[in-house]
């Protein structure tokens, strides 16, 4: 995750607009990019939460590599989101998922955009076009969606369409990797993008496997993050298979495996988050708990999320310097 990309046009500084979780580790992530960050809530507990949240995250931040150009400090709070914007080059909305919150926020912010401005929307459940329905002019409206926390997790899902200015989505990537991040194109709308949609149907039938009682809570999340999780940390499914081939590629792959993923797939459930199906899933979370309480488990998943990165960036480096050794050696030959 180290930012050794540089942001598009020289952008220095970046707006939040929304600071709760989402909003706060957004503006922690941009803090340790190096930009100045202008932030929006109407909360009047926005600044003190905002600022908490930067000095916790700051550490996990620090073992990534991630703030040597960066200062916890560089931010400032706005009590209208008309103020916030006008400094920003690159604008990270993150409000509510209501379409009529984010219709009447892009109509306030609109005129008062510096003309390179990028906004990008963290929206999850939103579609674009139904967003761009806010706007006089969407051309440099995007879909920025990150996965939570975003300080942390690398991902960035970006979709413009064909109302978007051609440069925005290649000045969105570039300034997204000056950040550390890793981005993906979905080049077709559909509801949850892509990543959404991949654990959408992991967790369908993980709730299935529970409701049918072929295993615990508990155990479906082990079979999860003790196995193929682990892979899925490193690589996709679609090279894992062609791995698993055993060089042969993922043809083959598919033909000797075809038969009985066609009935695994025709097996799996189609549960419904019904009362008696979450009141199932709330006692097997209880029960995984085993007592910790909130902010013990999610100090966890962070201390976690950083050591891998850390591991990951460690292979990542050491892959280069061995490509760099590699080059010499020729060269000298």
């Amino acid at each position: 995750m180290n930012n050794q990309v540089g942001f598009p046009k020289d952008f220095k500084v970046a707006a939040i607009l929304g600071a709760g979780t989402i909003g706060a580790s957004w503006t922690a992530l941009f803090l340790a990019a190096g930009l100045e960050v202008d932030v929006y809530d109407p909360s009047d507990n926005a600044e003190a939460f905002v600022r908490d949240y930067v000095k916790h995250a700051w550490p996990s931040l620090e073992r990534l590599g991630l703030t040597a150009n960066g200062a916890m400090d560089r931010v400032q709070f706005f009590r209208t989101p008309e103020e916030a914007v006008v400094r920003a080059q690159f604008v990270q909305e993150s409000v509510p998922e209501r379409i009529e919150i984010k219709h009447e926020l892009y109509a306030r912010i609109e005129p008062h955009l510096r003309p390179e401005a990028i906004v990008a929307s963290s929206a999850s459940g939103l579609l674009v076009k139904e967003m761009q329905d806010g706007w006089t002019n969407p051309g440099r409206f995007i879909l920025g969606h990150p996965f939570n926390p975003p300080h942390l997790i690398p991902l960035v899902e970006l979709l413009g369409n064909d109302k978007t200015d051609s440069d925005v989505l290649a000045q969105a990537e570039q300034f997204y990797a000056a950040c550390g991040k890793v981005t993906i194109r979905v080049n077709k709308e559909v509801p949850g993008h892509v990543a959404n949609r991949l654990q959408a149907a992991l967790w369908r039938e993980a709730i299935h496997l529970v409701v049918e009682g072929v295993a615990s809570v508990e155990d479906v999340d082990k079979a999860v993050y003790a196995g193929p999780g682990l892979r899925w940390s490193v690589m996709g499914p679609h090279m894992l298979f062609n791995l698993g081939s055993g060089g042969h590629g993922l043809g083959v792959f598919c033909e000797r495996f075809g038969a009985s993923f066609h009935r695994w797939w025709d097996d799996l459930g189609d549960p419904r988050l019904t009362p008696e199906v979450i009141e199932t899933l709330l006692a097997g979370v209880q029960m995984e708990e085993k007592g910790r309480g909130f902010d013990e488990l999610a100090a966890e998943r962070d201390r976690k999320i950083v050591e891998a990165s850390r591991a990951m960036l460690d292979v990542s480096q050491d892959q280069s310097g061995s490509d760099a050794t590699r080059a010499r050696l020729v060269t000298a030959r």
